[in-house]
């Protein structure tokens, strides 16, 4: 065992140690303090709104240390709170059937199609074989991040980083062949480039999410948490528009920094082109399925935003444009597109049809649906119950009583950041989101831009194999020290934050809302 597998090794003890007595404190700790919140006086709260505190110390607690799986706990809130008499069952569970839970489940359905028929995998082959690419190592470099970024916009960032994560360990041993057929041989474990290209592979995913609101989970939280505790509907194309500025930024910003740490040493690849041709070769040509699952996504796509562009041209006030938006809101545009995959045959003399429900099942996240669900139940009870007022004049006051829309905006963005590095993402948000929206309306600021801080931030989780999947995938190859991951990681989460996240929430996402 080299040096490298041996540091991998202990550092995945570290973790499994660090995991259990996580968990083991959680398990005891959450329950006891949760008790001590409900037992200890606090004017201001009536009685349900002090039962709901608790339980929520009991939840946020559990989803950070994680002793039962987080959708268990996103489900153990709102039964606790029927239980204890806080709101009626309807009231409860009234979240699990939102809207957004539909246009979630639309985009993973969607998504699943394009990985069963290989979409994706065209699409990445398909770019990292332009002629501009070749054989370049800084354009391949270029080229395997644009690819992973542009999937996970749509596909999950877990399964674009298992279909990159291949293609790189493909194109590392064109390089190891390629200097062993000229004398020299390397250690891709010890190799720069190779270290660049597996973080540029994980941090591309993650980045690719914050382009639309299907890209990652805290997205659709925090539009949720608008949705029902402001009354506030930002669209599919509103979100676009800043999440494409988020996403460009993101990744120059990522690529200066990895490629100046990690550059290559020679100025080509040989066999990186015939690699990728013989790849792009084995898929052969079009089928069926996929022409269906393009035109599938295509009508999603098109349903999401075209609003954007009948605002643009007849005005927010027009009333076709009104009439679209109650026929076909974001949650029906993602199922139409969903459900024409089941209609569209593929052979129908076999009836036989581009998707079967069982692949749709596999590639539905019941998981993040629930934890959803669960993070939006909780937030319409803390409004419903006024324990959100309560937290929100608290947050302020400890603020210095009127706090600026930059401080709002920066500390909850570090917020966020800070715990997706440490625990789920999606867990972050639920628990950010919902105290930073009360915060901001007790201050009497717009809680658009904050909410998008908050979404943008928990999506740059790059200095720890366990802050996102696509990070622990590429650790998985043994090719990154973890110094290395915490350093890269350091440099591209602040600077996203301050030169990114803070002034496009600040003044492009109020500039685009207009407020």
């Amino acid at each position: 065992m080299d040096k490298r597998e041996s540091e991998a090794a202990a550092v995945k003890a570290a973790e499994e140690a660090f995991d259990r007595r996580r968990r083991t404190i959680g398990l005891f700790g959450a329950p006891i303090l949760a008790l001590l919140v409900f037992m200890t006086p606090i004017d201001g709260l009536t009685l349900a709104a002090h039962k709901l505190l608790a339980i929520m110390v009991l939840v946020a607690l559990w989803w950070i240390t994680e002793p039962v799986p987080i959708p268990v706990t996103s489900l153990i809130g709102p039964t606790l709170a029927v239980i204890t008499g806080v709101v009626p069952v309807g009231t409860a569970f009234a979240a699990f059937a939102n809207s957004m839970i539909f246009l979630f489940m639309g985009g993973f359905i969607l998504a699943k199609a394009m990985m069963t028929h290989g979409l994706d995998k065209r699409f990445a082959y398909w770019l990292l074989s332009r002629e501009w690419v070749g054989s370049n190592p800084k354009r391949i470099f270029l080229a395997v991040g644009l690819a992973a970024a542009l999937c996970s916009g749509w596909v999950s960032n877990t399964a674009t980083a298992a279909m990159m994560f291949p293609i790189c360990l493909g194109l590392l041993t064109s390089i190891k062949e390629m200097f062993a057929a000229n004398g020299r041989e390397i250690h891709l474990h010890e190799y720069k480039y190779a270290t660049g290209l597996m973080l540029m592979t994980a941090y591309s995913c993650s980045i690719g999410g914050v382009l639309t609101p299907i890209g990652t989970p805290p997205n659709l939280i925090m539009l949720g948490f608008l949705d029902t505790m402001c009354d506030i509907h930002v669209s599919f194309f509103q979100w676009m528009t800043w999440g494409l500025i988020a996403m460009v930024v993101y990744f120059v910003i990522a690529y200066v920094v990895l490629s100046h740490m990690f550059p290559a040493d020679v100025d080509r690849i040989e066999g990186a082109d015939v690699f990728i041709r013989t790849k792009r070769e084995e898929l052969g040509g079009w089928t069926r399925a996929q022409k269906n699952t393009l035109l599938a996504f295509v009508v999603a796509v098109t349903l999401w935003i075209l609003p954007g562009f009948l605002s643009i041209a007849f005005g927010s006030t027009d009333p076709t444009l009104k009439m679209y938006n109650r026929l076909f809101p974001e949650a029906i545009a993602a199922m139409a597109g969903a459900l024409l995959l089941f209609l569209l045959p593929v052979n129908f003399k076999e009836r036989q049809f581009t998707l079967k429900w069982s692949e749709a099942m596999q590639g539905i996240e019941w998981g993040t649906l629930i934890l959803f669900g669960g993070g939006l139940a909780m937030g319409g009870m803390m409004y419903k119950t006024g324990l959100s007022q309560w937290v929100g004049d608290l947050i302020v006051s400890s603020m210095g009583g009127a706090p600026s829309e930059v401080a709002m905006v920066a500390i909850f963005s570090v917020m966020a950041l800070l715990l997706s590095e440490l625990t789920s993402h999606t867990a972050a948000t639920n628990m950010i989101g919902p105290l930073a929206i009360t915060a901001a309306l007790s201050a009497g600021i717009s809680p658009v831009p904050v909410s998008v801080g908050i979404a943008l931030s928990a999506s740059l989780g790059f200095m720890l194999p366990v802050s996102t999947p696509p990070n622990a995938i590429v650790y998985a190859s043994g090719y990154i020290p973890i110094t290395k991951m915490i350093k890269t990681g350091v440099y591209i989460d602040f600077i996203g934050i301050a030169c990114v996240t803070i002034p496009l929430a600040i003044y492009f996402v109020n500039w685009i809302t207009g407020m």
